[in-house]
C-alpha cells in the first residue's frame, strides 16, 4: 500500500477530504467540496442502519467510492439522460451529478430502504433533474435514456438485456470494471453482435490505491423496442399476440411438426447462435421474428419484410420447444426437388439418410457439410429436416446442403453405384470409393436391406460392441472418403 499522507490522514474534515481529491487530480469548487461533505456524512449516519457501504475508514471511503465514481467523469464524456442502475446508495450517480450538475440522472435501486434513503440524500443536497427509480430494471422498462452506468457486479451481457427498452441508439453503457473482465466482455460482444460495439476499454488505477479497474464502453447500434414497434406498426410488420387462437400462433404451432411444416411451407429456428447464423447466411428465407412481449427487436440487419411478432409468455414457451429464453425465427423451407435413381449420381459423395430420428437426421446433415458431400437424398424413412430438433441438430447445415426427396430405400436398384454400411460387409479400408457414388446408412436399428449388405462396408469395432450409432457410422465413413480424396495420389489407393 501507497504511504499516505499527511493530509490525508487528518481527522475526516472537508479540508482532508479536498486534499484527497486534489491528490487524485480532482480539484472540486467550493459548492462542489460541501456537497460531497453532505453526502458523505449521510452516509456515515445511516450506515449502520441501512448497511448502505462495507467500507468505513475515512480515507478509503473517499478514493474507492467518491474518487472512483468520479473517474469516468474525467475519462470520458457522460451522455444525458444517464441512469446509474443498481446504484446503491448513489455510487457513482450522486458524486457525478454533484461534479456534473448539467446532468439528467436517474439513480436505478430496487431495495426500498436504499431507496428511501436515495430520496433523502437528494433532497438533502438540493440536486435537480435526478430521478429516484425505485424498481428493477428489466427490458421492459422504457424510460429514455442516452446513457447508463454501473458499478454492479453483474455479466455485462445481463446489462445489455435488462436495459433493452430504455437505452437510445447511439447511447452508451459504461461499465466499471475490476481488471479482470475478459471473459464476461467476449461473451457480451459475441451476444449482442450488431445491437452493441465496444467503443472504450481502457485500464487504470485509483490514484493513492493499488486497486486496478477497467472502463468498458459500449455504444448501442440497435433501435429500442418502442421505436421500432412504432415504425413497422405502421407498416403492419408488428404483431402482439395473445391468444391461442390467433391465425399466427396457430400456424407457428403447426410448425412444429412434419406434417405441419409441409402444410405450412415454413420451420422455426432456436438458439442465439443459429438465429444469428441464419439471419446472416439466408436472411432471404426469414419471415418473422417472434420473442416473448417485452422481448428485443428484430436485429438492424433484418430484411425490411420481416414481421416481429411479440407473443404472451405462455404462448413463446409452447413454440420454445429447447427452453432457450430467446428470440426464434420463422423461416421460409427451401425447395427439396424430387430425385429418383434415373437421375444417377453427380462427381462426388451423395449421401442417401432414411434416418427416422430428427436429431440423426440434423447431426447427418451438419456432418455432411463438413465433408463436403455433392448432395443429400432424404428418402421416404426420413424424418422432416426441417422438423426443430433436425434444424437444431444440424446447425444450419440443412440451409446449406443440396437436398433432394428419394424414394423408399428398399426401392434404390442394386444397380446404383452405392457404398453401404453394415458389419456385415467388409472393412472400411478394403471398399474403393468411385469418383461417383453413393453412401447409404441403414434405418436405426435394422440397418440396410440385404440386397448391400455382402458388398457393404464394416467399420472396425471393439470386440463385443454390437454396432454404432447410424449418424456416427456415417461420420466415420464420410472421414475416410475425404481423407482419402485429399490424401497425395501415391497414398490415395486402399489397400485390397
Amino acid at each position: 500500500m501507497p504511504r499516505q499522507s499527511a493530509k490525508a490522514s487528518a481527522t475526516p474534515s472537508p479540508k482532508a477530504l479536498a486534499a484527497i481529491l486534489e491528490e487524485s487530480g480532482i480539484r472540486p469548487t467550493a459548492a462542489q467540496l460541501e456537497r460531497l461533505w453532505t453526502y458523505h456524512q449521510w452516509l456515515r449516519k445511516h450506515n449502520e442502519e441501512l448497511n448502505l457501504t462495507r467500507i468505513h475508514n475515512f480515507e478509503n471511503m473517499v478514493r474507492k467510492l467518491y474518487v472512483d465514481s468520479l473517474l469516468p467523469g474525467i475519462m470520458i464524456p457522460l451522455p444525458s439522460p444517464l441512469m446509474d442502475l443498481g446504484t446503491g446508495p448513489g455510487m457513482p450517480g450522486i458524486p457525478l451529478k454533484i461534479f456534473h450538475p448539467h446532468l439528467h440522472l436517474v439513480l436505478a435501486e430496487s431495495r426500498q430502504h436504499r431507496v428511501r434513503f436515495l430520496e433523502s440524500v437528494c433532497e438533502a443536497l438540493g440536486l435537480e433533474q435526478v430521478v429516484v427509480e425505485g424498481r428493477r430494471i428489466g427490458p421492459h422498462y422504457d424510460r429514455s435514456v442516452h446513457g447508463v452506468i454501473t458499478r454492479a457486479v453483474e455479466p455485462m451481457a445481463e446489462t445489455l438485456e435488462r436495459i433493452e427498452g430504455c437505452l437510445e441508439k447511439g447511447g452508451r453503457v459504461i461499465f466499471m470494471k475490476g481488471p479482470r473482465c475478459d471473459e464476461e466482455l467476449e461473451r457480451a460482444v459475441r451476444l449482442f453482435a450488431g445491437r452493441y460495439a465496444v467503443v472504450e476499454d481502457r485500464a487504470y488505477v485509483i490514484p493513492g490505491t493499488p486497486h486496478r479497474r477497467r472502463l468498458v464502453v459500449f455504444v448501442r447500434e440497435s433501435e429500442r423496442p418502442a421505436v421500432v414497434r412504432q415504425r413497422a406498426g405502421v407498416g403492419g410488420r408488428h404483431k402482439v399476440v395473445a391468444s391461442r387462437e390467433n391465425a399466427e400462433f396457430k400456424r407457428l404451432f403447426r410448425a412444429l411438426t412434419p406434417k405441419g411444416i409441409k402444410k405450412e411451407g415454413v420451420c422455426l429456428v432456436s438458439g442465439s447462435k443459429l438465429v444469428a447464423d441464419v439471419l446472416r447466411s439466408r436472411s432471404d428465407l426469414v419471415q418473422a421474428w417472434i420473442t416473448v412481449q417485452g422481448g428485443p427487436p428484430p436485429p438492424p440487419a433484418s430484411p425490411e419484410s420481416v414481421v416481429w411478432l411479440e407473443l404472451d409468455k405462455a404462448l413463446f414457451e409452447v413454440l420454445d420447444v429447447f427452453g432457450t429464453g430467446r428470440p426464434l425465427l420463422c423461416v421460409r423451407v427451401p425447395p427439396c426437388p424430387p430425385w429418383s435413381p434415373e437421375d444417377g449420381l453427380e462427381p462426388g459423395c451423395t449421401l442417401f439418410v432414411p434416418f427416422q430420428d430428427p436429431e440423426n437426421v440434423g447431426t447427418v446433415l451438419r456432418t455432411a457439410a463438413a465433408f463436403g458431400v455433392t448432395a443429400v437424398v432424404l428418402l421416404k424413412e426420413a424424418a422432416h429436416p426441417f422438423h426443430p430438433k433436425a434444424v437444431r441438430a444440424s446447425a444450419g447445415a440443412v440451409f446449406r446442403l443440396r437436398l433432394r426427396l428419394g424414394p423408399s430405400l428398399h426401392d434404390l436398384p442394386a444397380t446404383l453405384p452405392l457404398v453401404a454400411l453394415s458389419q456385415d460387409g467388409r472393412p472400411l479400408e478394403e471398399v474403393v470409393f468411385p469418383d461417383s457414388f453413393g453412401l447409404l446408412a441403414g434405418l436405426e436399428g435394422l440397418g440396410v436391406p440385404a440386397i448391400w449388405r455382402k458388398k457393404a462396408a464394416a467399420i472396425p469395432m471393439a470386440p463385443g460392441t454390437e454396432s454404432l450409432n447410424a449418424a456416427t457410422a456415417t461420420a466415420v465413413a464420410l472421414y475416410e472418403w475425404r481423407r482419402r480424396t485429399t490424401a497425395p495420389k501415391a497414398s490415395s489407393e486402399p489397400a485390397r
